[in-house]
């Protein structure tokens, strides 16, 4: 048996950081967590959204998630999905009476603006695009063919990432950043812009600023003080060398329609231009009526993601639905804690964090703050419930499921699995000469296994 103590089994779904994290305090509080994660291999975003050449950074917090995952109490279900299409449903999982379930899956619907003529060929959505350079199944396997004008709907980091994709990788003639809003309401930290500043076409940014001049001073926004604030890394060597893409900005001009021809080929992007006016002591984009085109061949959005809807937690709003009136008793845990939003009373021991709570909110340091801070809820929450046994968390509870996945052919890549295809992957690497090698299909993956598996299994036999 198992030394687990009289605690309690906490069910998580997601392995991205806030998931991650998370389970480092459940564990430290002595509970026994299940993750079950979609993907083979954990990390989420901080494996799959990081831009690909911050290996530094992605190994830093490999390094981390090693350390939690290595945790006797944790253990690790990849491959398996949960959801209304999945092997596994959350009903079943309530079905398991774990003490508690945590849903840290993030954000996997995308935001769209519903323009007329976004769906179809050459408009995409930027988080497809990013799990697609970061190798993702099964978005890795997609095409995703690439015009020479590109319009990037957003002005956030992740517009930067794209178009660092689109300039160092795709190359392509010119990339347009489409904000809704002015250059001094720019999302994007600055210095995330270095690796791609020294492709900003100067000479058209000043001819941009000049042209929105007159919506800016009213506000006291200077335009040559903007300019150097765009600027400012300009001057740098690009991180990942020269390309000819060309950078530029049109400001204060929010989508309308995205134009086709007969045969659905994207010809441009219609643009109503805005102006900036003070809602609640902010700024908010407000249309004028006039409407230009830009002449684009691709569209990317930009602008942010959604929750998965066909994960089983009830909606409200856009999100997953969360507790509108705190408890007394404990008022920070009613942002975390999942409500029926019919009755709005909580639903027993389901929990959301991490983008499922606030989709598209933050990066890796805000998600641990999260995953920490929902895990300080849990824990209050499970010291109100009576404890688990070793047999009830092993043998009626994760036994069951487990069982239940095998008999429906899932390949369950638990965490012994993921460490050996982590070192056939940095043999790959090594190999072949490059910083890093990711395997692109999940066939792949399980293949290395399976390879794995049978030379262990024939040097045993031996």
């Amino acid at each position: 048996m198992r030394a687990c103590g009289m605690r309690h089994l906490v069910i998580m779904v997601g392995a991205g950081p806030a998931a991650l994290y998370c389970t480092g305090k459940l564990v430290e509080a002595g509970h026994t967590v299940l993750i079950l994660n979609r993907d083979i291999k954990p990390g989420g975003l901080a494996e799959y959204g990081i831009y690909p050449t911050k290996y530094k950074m992605k190994e830093g917090l490999r390094k981390q998630f090693r350390r939690i995952l290595a945790h006797p109490r944790v253990l690790y279900f990849g491959n398996v999905t949960v959801g209304e299409a999945g092997p596994v449903r959350l009903l079943d999982l309530e079905a398991l009476k774990a003490s508690a379930i945590v849903v840290a899956a993030g954000a996997q619907g995308t935001k769209s603006l519903g323009l007329p003529g976004e769906d179809g060929p050459s408009v995409y959505h930027a988080k497809d695009l990013v799990y697609h350079y970061n190798h993702l199944p099964p978005f890795s396997e997609r095409e995703f063919p690439m015009g020479q004008r590109v319009a990037v709907i957003g002005i956030g980091n992740v517009m930067v990432d794209i178009a660092h994709y689109l300039i160092t990788m795709r190359r392509v003639q010119e990339v347009i950043a489409v904000a809704r809003r002015g250059p001094k309401e720019r999302a994007y930290d600055d210095r995330e812009m270095q690796a791609i500043a020294a492709n900003i076409d100067r000479e058209a940014l000043k001819r941009e600023l000049e042209r929105i001049r007159p919506r800016l001073a009213p506000l006291g926004q200077e335009v040559d003080a903007l300019y150097q604030e765009l600027t400012r890394r300009s001057d740098l060597p690009p991180e990942d060398g020269e390309s000819p893409t060309r950078l530029t900005f049109r400001f204060l001009a929010s989508p309308t329609r995205v134009l086709r021809d007969a045969q659905g080929r994207v010809l441009g992007l219609d643009i109503e231009e805005n102006t900036l006016v003070d809602r609640g002591g902010k700024l908010a984009a407000k249309g004028l009526g006039q409407v230009s085109r830009l002449p684009v061949d691709t569209v990317i959005f930009a602008i942010g993601d959604r929750v998965d809807t066909t994960l089983g937690l009830p909606v409200r709003n856009g999100g997953y639905a969360t507790n509108p009136t705190p408890d007394p008793q404990d008022p920070a845990a009613a942002k975390y804690q999942v409500v029926d939003p019919q009755t709005s009373q909580p639903l027993n021991g389901a929990f959301v964090i991490g983008w499922s709570r606030s989709a598209s909110e933050g990066v890796v340091g805000k998600a641990r703050l999260d995953g920490e801070k929902g895990a300080a809820v849990v824990n209050r929450f499970l010291a109100r419930r009576p404890p688990l046994s070793c047999r009830e968390i092993y043998q009626q509870r994760i036994g069951p499921l487990y069982h239940r996945l095998r008999e429906q052919k899932v390949p369950v890549v638990h965490k012994g699995l993921w460490r050996v295809l982590e070192k056939v992957e940095q043999e790959e690497a090594r190999k072949r000469g490059l910083p890093e090698f990711k395997y692109a299909r999940n066939e792949e993956m399980l293949q290395v296994l399976e390879g794995a598996i049978n030379r262990l299994a024939s040097r045993s036999a031996r």
